[in-house]
């Protein structure tokens, strides 16, 4: 019974930062309380989000959106994907004030493709989008997903390691819970004229 209280604990304080960082609460939560276990998940929360933060910050919404959906693509989480996908799209329009050129659904489709197609056809739409100076972050990012020895061995390394480490954890869990993709992992969720702005633009195909 205490046990069911804590994940239940656990479980509602995590989705309430979901709630506060992107305005939903993300369908993952829950899982990663399960398979972790609530005083575990809580501790990696504690941990993580900060670091996640600070790189996002860092890099902007842009690569670090590209980064984790590249990432999670290698790794086969449609949730994840999902997720940073849909923030991509958003982050790219309200910078650039145009698409992205694939839409977070055409995106989604690369995921369990072999790791050369998901890169060229990542590298290609970055490419198209102007984002030339994110080909090498994303071939790192790449690399070091599929390498057994993530550790860094370059300066710009130690973000995208602790970026590959972190997604892989959430990318497992999205993988053995089957979650069903939610919304995007970003606080320009929240901002709903930008996404009713994005939707006129891109009208979801499967709607």
């Amino acid at each position: 019974m205490a046990s069911s209280a804590l994940k239940r604990g656990a479980t509602v304080v995590l989705e309430r930062l979901g709630m506060y960082l992107w305005g939903f609460r993300p369908r993952l939560m829950a899982a990663i309380v399960i398979q972790l276990g609530p005083v575990r998940a809580l501790v990696w929360f504690v941990v993580h989000m900060p670091r996640y933060q600070r790189t996002l910050k860092l890099y902007g919404p842009v690569r670090t959106h590209l980064l984790c959906t590249v990432i999670s693509l290698v790794n086969g989480c449609r949730y994840c994907t999902y997720g940073h996908a849909r923030a991509l799209e958003l982050s790219y329009l309200r910078t650039h004030r145009r698409l992205f050129p694939l839409s977070e659904h055409t995106i989604g489709q690369l995921r369990g493709k072999q790791p050369g197609l998901i890169r060229y056809s990542m590298v290609s739409a970055a490419q198209s989008a102007g984002l030339y100076s994110e080909v090498p972050w994303m071939d790192r990012a790449i690399e070091l997903t599929l390498a057994d020895d993530r550790r860094p061995t370059e300066y710009n390394d130690v973000r995208i390691s602790r970026l590959v480490d972190m997604m892989s954890l959430l990318n497992s869990v999205g993988i053995a819970s089957n979650a069903e993709p939610d919304e995007a992992h970003s606080p320009l969720n929240k901002d709903r004229a930008l996404n009713r702005r994005y939707d006129r633009l891109r009208p979801d195909p499967e709607a």
